[in-house]
Protein backbone atom coordinates (compact mmCIF):
# COMPACT_ATOMS: atom_id res chain seq x y z
CA UNK A 1 0.00 0.00 0.00
CA UNK A 2 1.07 3.58 -0.59
CA UNK A 3 2.57 5.43 2.37
CA UNK A 4 1.56 8.78 0.88
CA UNK A 5 -0.26 10.72 3.64
CA UNK A 6 -3.97 11.36 3.16
CA UNK A 7 -3.51 15.09 3.74
CA UNK A 8 -1.14 15.32 0.75
CA UNK A 9 -3.69 13.63 -1.49
CA UNK A 10 -6.47 15.85 -0.22
CA UNK A 11 -4.39 18.93 -1.07
CA UNK A 12 -3.42 17.76 -4.57
CA UNK A 13 -4.12 20.63 -7.02
CA UNK A 14 -5.50 18.30 -9.70
CA UNK A 15 -7.89 16.73 -7.21
CA UNK A 16 -9.12 20.17 -6.20
CA UNK A 17 -9.62 21.06 -9.88
CA UNK A 18 -11.64 17.89 -10.57
CA UNK A 19 -13.81 18.46 -7.50
CA UNK A 20 -14.37 22.02 -8.74
CA UNK A 21 -15.61 20.53 -12.02
CA UNK A 22 -18.17 18.59 -9.99
CA UNK A 23 -19.34 21.86 -8.45
CA UNK A 24 -19.67 23.55 -11.83
CA UNK A 25 -21.75 20.66 -13.22
CA UNK A 26 -24.00 20.99 -10.17
CA UNK A 27 -24.97 24.49 -11.30
CA UNK A 28 -26.93 22.90 -14.16
CA UNK A 29 -27.56 19.28 -13.16
CA UNK A 30 -29.51 18.44 -10.02
CA UNK A 31 -28.49 15.18 -8.36
CA UNK A 32 -27.22 12.36 -10.62
CA UNK A 33 -24.16 12.05 -8.37
CA UNK A 34 -23.23 8.62 -9.74
CA UNK A 35 -23.11 9.91 -13.31
CA UNK A 36 -21.09 13.00 -12.33
CA UNK A 37 -18.63 10.80 -10.42
CA UNK A 38 -18.47 8.48 -13.42
CA UNK A 39 -17.44 11.19 -15.89
CA UNK A 40 -14.72 12.41 -13.51
CA UNK A 41 -13.36 8.87 -13.07
CA UNK A 42 -13.39 8.37 -16.85
CA UNK A 43 -11.34 11.56 -17.24
CA UNK A 44 -8.80 10.40 -14.64
CA UNK A 45 -8.50 6.93 -16.19
CA UNK A 46 -8.32 8.23 -19.78
CA UNK A 47 -11.36 6.08 -20.53
CA UNK A 48 -14.78 6.56 -22.07
CA UNK A 49 -18.23 6.59 -20.49
CA UNK A 50 -21.71 5.53 -21.59
CA UNK A 51 -24.68 7.26 -19.96
CA UNK A 52 -28.02 5.48 -20.24
CA UNK A 53 -31.44 6.75 -19.26
CA UNK A 54 -34.88 7.63 -20.53
CA UNK A 55 -35.24 10.96 -22.35
CA UNK A 56 -35.26 14.00 -20.09
CA UNK A 57 -33.00 12.90 -17.21
CA UNK A 58 -30.15 15.33 -18.07
CA UNK A 59 -27.78 12.96 -19.91
CA UNK A 60 -26.87 15.48 -22.60
CA UNK A 61 -27.01 18.41 -20.17
CA UNK A 62 -24.49 16.67 -17.91
CA UNK A 63 -21.97 16.19 -20.73
CA UNK A 64 -22.49 19.72 -22.05
CA UNK A 65 -21.92 21.07 -18.54
CA UNK A 66 -18.76 18.97 -18.24
CA UNK A 67 -17.53 20.34 -21.56
CA UNK A 68 -18.06 23.91 -20.37
CA UNK A 69 -16.30 23.26 -17.04
CA UNK A 70 -13.18 21.96 -18.83
CA UNK A 71 -10.83 24.17 -20.80
CA UNK A 72 -10.61 21.65 -23.66
CA UNK A 73 -11.91 21.39 -27.21
CA UNK A 74 -15.30 19.75 -27.51
CA UNK A 75 -17.62 18.64 -30.28
CA UNK A 76 -21.00 16.97 -30.48
CA UNK A 77 -22.39 14.40 -32.90
CA UNK A 78 -26.11 13.68 -32.95
CA UNK A 79 -26.35 10.01 -33.92
CA UNK A 80 -29.20 9.37 -36.37
CA UNK A 81 -30.16 6.42 -38.61
CA UNK A 82 -28.67 8.09 -41.70
CA UNK A 83 -25.33 9.04 -40.11
CA UNK A 84 -22.33 7.68 -42.04
CA UNK A 85 -18.92 6.67 -40.62
CA UNK A 86 -17.21 9.49 -42.49
CA UNK A 87 -19.50 11.98 -40.79
CA UNK A 88 -17.71 11.09 -37.54
CA UNK A 89 -14.14 10.29 -38.50
CA UNK A 90 -13.68 12.52 -41.53
CA UNK A 91 -13.13 11.73 -45.18
CA UNK A 92 -10.92 12.29 -48.20
CA UNK A 93 -11.80 15.41 -50.19
CA UNK A 94 -10.63 16.08 -53.73
CA UNK A 95 -8.74 19.35 -54.12
CA UNK A 96 -9.18 20.67 -57.66
CA UNK A 97 -6.26 23.10 -57.29
CA UNK A 98 -3.75 20.32 -56.63
CA UNK A 99 -5.61 17.43 -58.32
CA UNK A 100 -5.08 15.44 -55.12
CA UNK A 101 -7.14 14.10 -52.25
CA UNK A 102 -6.64 15.50 -48.77
CA UNK A 103 -8.04 14.32 -45.46
CA UNK A 104 -10.67 16.51 -43.83
CA UNK A 105 -10.93 15.81 -40.13
CA UNK A 106 -14.32 14.89 -38.67
CA UNK A 107 -15.74 15.91 -35.29
CA UNK A 108 -13.94 13.01 -33.57
CA UNK A 109 -10.77 15.14 -33.70
CA UNK A 110 -11.39 16.84 -30.39
CA UNK A 111 -10.70 16.37 -26.68
CA UNK A 112 -14.25 15.66 -25.52
CA UNK A 113 -16.69 14.09 -27.97
CA UNK A 114 -20.36 14.01 -27.03
CA UNK A 115 -21.84 11.07 -28.92
CA UNK A 116 -25.50 11.87 -28.37
CA UNK A 117 -27.99 8.98 -28.60
CA UNK A 118 -25.30 6.67 -29.92
CA UNK A 119 -27.68 3.71 -30.20
CA UNK A 120 -29.93 5.46 -32.72
CA UNK A 121 -27.49 4.80 -35.55
CA UNK A 122 -26.81 1.41 -37.19
CA UNK A 123 -23.91 -0.79 -35.96
CA UNK A 124 -21.75 0.04 -39.01
CA UNK A 125 -21.62 3.70 -38.01
CA UNK A 126 -21.26 2.87 -34.31
CA UNK A 127 -18.20 0.82 -35.23
CA UNK A 128 -16.56 3.90 -36.74
CA UNK A 129 -15.66 4.90 -33.19
CA UNK A 130 -13.95 1.62 -32.29
CA UNK A 131 -10.47 2.51 -33.51
CA UNK A 132 -10.73 6.05 -32.17
CA UNK A 133 -11.73 4.82 -28.70
CA UNK A 134 -9.13 2.05 -28.50
CA UNK A 135 -6.14 3.35 -30.46
CA UNK A 136 -6.74 7.10 -30.19
CA UNK A 137 -6.37 7.41 -33.94
CA UNK A 138 -8.34 7.25 -37.19
CA UNK A 139 -7.04 5.32 -40.20
CA UNK A 140 -7.97 6.45 -43.71
CA UNK A 141 -6.59 4.64 -46.75
CA UNK A 142 -4.09 2.91 -44.46
CA UNK A 143 -2.72 6.14 -43.03
CA UNK A 144 -3.18 6.74 -39.28
CA UNK A 145 -4.26 10.17 -38.04
CA UNK A 146 -3.65 10.57 -34.28
CA UNK A 147 -6.34 12.17 -32.14
CA UNK A 148 -5.69 15.04 -29.72
CA UNK A 149 -4.67 14.40 -26.11
CA UNK A 150 -6.71 14.04 -23.96
CA UNK A 151 -9.50 12.26 -25.82
CA UNK A 152 -12.75 11.15 -24.17
CA UNK A 153 -15.98 9.83 -25.67
CA UNK A 154 -19.00 10.60 -23.50
CA UNK A 155 -21.90 8.78 -25.14
CA UNK A 156 -25.57 8.87 -24.24
CA UNK A 157 -28.16 6.28 -25.13
CA UNK A 158 -31.80 5.52 -24.50
CA UNK A 159 -32.73 2.09 -23.08
CA UNK A 160 -32.75 -0.54 -25.83
CA UNK A 161 -36.46 -1.10 -25.32
CA UNK A 162 -37.15 2.26 -26.97
CA UNK A 163 -38.27 2.32 -30.60
CA UNK A 164 -35.61 3.18 -33.15
CA UNK A 165 -32.61 2.00 -31.13
CA UNK A 166 -29.87 -0.46 -32.05
CA UNK A 167 -28.07 -2.42 -29.32
CA UNK A 168 -24.35 -1.62 -29.14
CA UNK A 169 -22.09 -4.54 -30.17
CA UNK A 170 -20.23 -6.28 -27.33
CA UNK A 171 -16.89 -5.15 -28.76
CA UNK A 172 -17.94 -1.51 -28.53
CA UNK A 173 -19.49 -1.84 -25.08
CA UNK A 174 -16.17 -3.27 -23.89
CA UNK A 175 -14.42 -0.06 -25.03
CA UNK A 176 -16.43 1.98 -22.54
CA UNK A 177 -14.66 2.10 -19.21
CA UNK A 178 -17.94 2.81 -17.41
CA UNK A 179 -21.65 2.58 -18.06
CA UNK A 180 -23.82 4.59 -15.68
CA UNK A 181 -27.61 4.59 -15.61
CA UNK A 182 -29.34 7.90 -14.89
CA UNK A 183 -32.62 7.31 -13.05
CA UNK A 184 -35.64 9.59 -12.96
CA UNK A 185 -34.85 11.94 -10.04
CA UNK A 186 -36.68 11.56 -6.73
CA UNK A 187 -39.47 14.00 -5.86
CA UNK A 188 -37.33 16.46 -3.86
CA UNK A 189 -34.75 16.79 -6.63
CA UNK A 190 -37.44 17.15 -9.29
CA UNK A 191 -38.91 20.03 -7.28
CA UNK A 192 -35.47 21.71 -7.30
CA UNK A 193 -35.31 21.26 -11.09
CA UNK A 194 -38.69 22.95 -11.52
CA UNK A 195 -37.73 25.77 -9.18
CA UNK A 196 -34.60 26.47 -11.20
CA UNK A 197 -36.61 26.62 -14.42
CA UNK A 198 -39.18 28.86 -12.76
CA UNK A 199 -36.34 31.21 -11.79
CA UNK A 200 -35.17 31.44 -15.41
CA UNK A 201 -32.67 28.60 -15.86
CA UNK A 202 -32.22 27.83 -19.55
CA UNK A 203 -30.40 24.53 -20.32
CA UNK A 204 -29.46 25.94 -23.73
CA UNK A 205 -27.53 28.82 -22.11
CA UNK A 206 -25.05 27.32 -19.69
CA UNK A 207 -23.10 30.55 -19.58
CA UNK A 208 -26.03 32.23 -17.87
CA UNK A 209 -26.00 29.41 -15.29
CA UNK A 210 -22.53 30.56 -14.27
CA UNK A 211 -20.61 27.47 -15.40
CA UNK A 212 -16.97 28.38 -16.07
CA UNK A 213 -13.82 26.44 -17.00
CA UNK A 214 -12.06 25.32 -13.81
CA UNK A 215 -9.76 22.54 -15.10
CA UNK A 216 -7.71 21.87 -18.19
CA UNK A 217 -5.47 19.27 -19.87
CA UNK A 218 -2.63 19.83 -17.37
CA UNK A 219 -4.96 19.04 -14.45
CA UNK A 220 -6.22 15.91 -16.18
CA UNK A 221 -2.67 14.72 -16.90
CA UNK A 222 -1.53 15.41 -13.33
CA UNK A 223 -4.59 13.66 -11.92
CA UNK A 224 -4.08 10.61 -14.15
CA UNK A 225 -0.44 10.39 -13.08
CA UNK A 226 -1.44 10.61 -9.41
CA UNK A 227 -4.09 7.90 -9.83
CA UNK A 228 -1.49 5.59 -11.42
CA UNK A 229 0.54 5.87 -8.21
CA UNK A 230 -2.32 4.79 -5.94
CA UNK A 231 -1.25 1.57 -4.24
CA UNK A 232 -3.05 -1.76 -4.29
CA UNK A 233 -2.18 -4.72 -2.07
CA UNK A 234 -1.79 -8.23 -3.52
CA UNK A 235 -4.91 -9.25 -1.58
CA UNK A 236 -7.11 -6.56 -3.15
CA UNK A 237 -5.68 -7.29 -6.61
CA UNK A 238 -6.59 -10.95 -6.10
CA UNK A 239 -10.06 -9.86 -4.95
CA UNK A 240 -10.62 -8.13 -8.31
CA UNK A 241 -9.46 -11.20 -10.22
CA UNK A 242 -11.70 -13.49 -8.15
CA UNK A 243 -14.74 -11.30 -8.89
CA UNK A 244 -13.98 -11.50 -12.62
CA UNK A 245 -13.55 -15.28 -12.44
CA UNK A 246 -16.78 -15.66 -10.47
CA UNK A 247 -18.72 -14.05 -13.33
CA UNK A 248 -17.17 -16.49 -15.81
CA UNK A 249 -18.41 -19.40 -13.71
CA UNK A 250 -21.97 -18.10 -13.41
CA UNK A 251 -24.50 -20.43 -15.08
CA UNK A 252 -26.63 -17.40 -15.98
CA UNK A 253 -23.95 -15.73 -18.11
CA UNK A 254 -22.83 -16.55 -21.63
CA UNK A 255 -20.00 -14.04 -21.34
CA UNK A 256 -18.25 -13.10 -18.10
CA UNK A 257 -15.73 -10.38 -17.29
CA UNK A 258 -12.59 -10.51 -19.44
CA UNK A 259 -9.08 -9.66 -18.20
CA UNK A 260 -9.63 -6.24 -19.82
CA UNK A 261 -12.64 -5.78 -17.55
CA UNK A 262 -10.58 -6.70 -14.49
CA UNK A 263 -7.91 -4.13 -15.37
CA UNK A 264 -10.67 -1.56 -15.91
CA UNK A 265 -11.99 -2.23 -12.40
CA UNK A 266 -8.49 -1.78 -11.01
CA UNK A 267 -8.24 1.60 -12.76
CA UNK A 268 -11.63 2.88 -11.64
CA UNK A 269 -11.14 1.71 -8.05
CA UNK A 270 -7.81 3.55 -7.96
CA UNK A 271 -9.43 6.72 -9.26
CA UNK A 272 -12.24 6.47 -6.70
CA UNK A 273 -9.72 5.99 -3.87
CA UNK A 274 -7.72 9.03 -5.03
CA UNK A 275 -10.82 11.19 -5.34
CA UNK A 276 -11.60 10.27 -1.73
CA UNK A 277 -8.14 11.35 -0.59
CA UNK A 278 -6.54 7.93 -0.12
CA UNK A 279 -3.32 6.55 -1.54
CA UNK A 280 -4.43 2.91 -1.55
CA UNK A 281 -7.36 0.84 -2.80
CA UNK A 282 -9.73 -0.89 -0.37
CA UNK A 283 -12.24 -3.68 -1.07
CA UNK A 284 -14.99 -1.09 -0.61
CA UNK A 285 -13.52 0.93 -3.49
CA UNK A 286 -13.69 -2.17 -5.68
CA UNK A 287 -17.30 -2.88 -4.73
CA UNK A 288 -18.30 0.77 -5.21
CA UNK A 289 -17.18 0.75 -8.87
CA UNK A 290 -17.84 -2.90 -9.77
CA UNK A 291 -21.34 -2.48 -11.23
CA UNK A 292 -20.58 0.61 -13.32
CA UNK A 293 -17.34 -0.93 -14.60
CA UNK A 294 -18.39 -4.54 -15.18
CA UNK A 295 -22.15 -4.90 -15.73
CA UNK A 296 -22.14 -3.74 -19.37
CA UNK A 297 -19.44 -6.32 -20.19
CA UNK A 298 -21.67 -9.25 -19.19
CA UNK A 299 -24.01 -11.19 -21.50
CA UNK A 300 -26.90 -13.22 -20.17
CA UNK A 301 -27.72 -16.67 -21.51
CA UNK A 302 -31.01 -16.70 -23.49
CA UNK A 303 -32.67 -18.97 -20.93
CA UNK A 304 -31.71 -16.58 -18.11
CA UNK A 305 -33.24 -13.68 -20.04
CA UNK A 306 -36.46 -15.63 -20.49
CA UNK A 307 -36.58 -16.21 -16.75
CA UNK A 308 -36.29 -12.46 -16.13
CA UNK A 309 -32.83 -12.61 -14.59
CA UNK A 310 -31.00 -9.26 -14.60
CA UNK A 311 -27.32 -8.68 -15.19
CA UNK A 312 -27.15 -6.54 -12.07
CA UNK A 313 -28.50 -9.36 -9.90
CA UNK A 314 -26.06 -11.89 -11.38
CA UNK A 315 -23.11 -9.55 -10.82
CA UNK A 316 -24.21 -8.83 -7.24
CA UNK A 317 -24.39 -12.57 -6.59
CA UNK A 318 -20.92 -13.10 -8.05
CA UNK A 319 -19.46 -10.34 -5.88
CA UNK A 320 -21.18 -11.74 -2.79
CA UNK A 321 -19.67 -15.17 -3.46
CA UNK A 322 -16.10 -13.84 -3.23
CA UNK A 323 -14.56 -13.57 0.25
CA UNK A 324 -13.59 -9.99 1.10
CA UNK A 325 -9.90 -9.63 2.05
CA UNK A 326 -9.18 -8.26 5.49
Amino acid sequence: MSDQPTSTLADHPARAALLAVRGEIGKAVVGQEQAVTGVLIALLCRGHILLEGVPGVAKTLLVRSLARALAVETSRVQFTPDLMPGDITGSLVYQAATSQFSFREGPVFTNLLLADEINRTPPKTQAALLEAMEERQVSVEGKPHPLPVPFLVAATQNPVEYEGTYPLPEAQLDRFLLKVELPVPPRDQEIVVLRRHAEGFDPRDLGAAGIRPVAGPADLAAGAAAVARVGISPEVAAYIVDIARATRQSPSLALGVSPRGATALLATARAWAWMNGRGFVTPDDVKALAHATLAHRLTLRPEAELEGVSVGAVLASAIASVPVPR
